[in-house]
């Protein structure tokens, strides 16, 4: 059975600046995914890049570009927003990842199986 939600970091384990890689079954698929704590808040993506479908991180579970102010794609370079997924420089500008929904309940941050997943 797929699971609609998950625990996927407590809090304070995910510091400011940066990432988590997280994997759950989410439809029957095993979505690979990260979430990032970005000037306080923290947002989830599944791990894959909107321009070729391969992962995002640079070596494993490092997602920020050498400032700290974009997700970078370790492919091409594309830089996305880290609140909303935006992509703002390089291929596919104008398109978003695809955002995992987070909330805190109590010390636990959970995810959600997102609406759009990629093909």
């Amino acid at each position: 059975m797929a699971t609609r939600s998950q625990v996927v970091a407590k809090r304070g384990e995910v510091a400011e600046g940066t990432s988590k890689k997280f994997y759950f079954d989410c439809g029957g698929r095993e979505v690979e995914a990260f979430v990032v704590n970005f000037e306080g808040e923290m947002h989830a993506f599944i791990n894959q890049c909107r321009h070729v479908p391969m992962t995002m991180d640079w070596v494993e579970n490092q997602f920020f570009d050498e400032n700290g102010r974009f997700i970078q794609c370790a492919t091409h370079g594309a830089l996305f927003e880290p609140s909303t997924g935006l992509c703002v420089d390089g291929p596919p500008a104008g398109k978003s990842l695809y955002r995992i929904e987070v909330e805190w309940n109590g010390d636990a941050l959970v995810a959600q199986c997102p609406t759009e997943l990629p093909t």
